[in-house]
């Protein structure tokens, strides 16, 4: 089954950018070989930690959005666990926080049409309707439920 994933790892700061590319085309050939796809692929670039990581205060941000399986994501994680280059790494499973929120967003919508037919109008917004500069279609503009209240 495939699921989305990002994977967004720390190289060392030592690292040329030939060695962060070299890195992330061996990454790129693990997804090849395991039957994954890669959507995407960011470099943000060298910034500084957090908090220093070894002898670290800086390094090489990448992240990169995976559609694979769990046996994917575990040999990605093997790999990038015994390269010297990452000083980090984390992949973080992302398809469920995707249907938490198409989920707050049909309840949120059902909601707001059932509210509209109990004032007495109809239930999909007419054209014109809302308050000024509200292009949100489904936007119910008199609550905002973040996902915090899901939980």
């Amino acid at each position: 089954m495939n699921r989305k994933y990002e994977l967004i790892y720390i190289v060392s700061p030592e690292a040329t950018d030939e060695q962060v590319t070299d890195l992330h085309t061996q990454v790129e050939a693990i997804i090849q070989r395991l039957g994954g796809q890669l959507e995407k692929t960011e470099n943000w670039g060298r910034r500084k930690l957090a908090y220093e990581i070894g002898r670290h205060k800086e390094g090489t941000y990448v992240l990169e959005l995976i559609l694979g399986g769990g046996d994917l994501m575990k040999e990605i994680d093997r790999r990038l666990k015994v390269s010297d280059l990452v000083i980090r790494h984390l992949v973080v499973r992302v398809d469920e926080e995707q249907s938490v929120v198409e989920r707050m967003r049909s309840r949120r919508s059902e909601t707001s049409k059932r509210r509209r037919v109990a004032r007495g109008l109809p239930a999909e917004r007419q054209p014109g309707e809302g308050q000024r500069g509200d292009t949100d279609e489904d936007r119910d503009d008199r609550f905002e439920m973040g996902l915090e209240d899901v939980r």
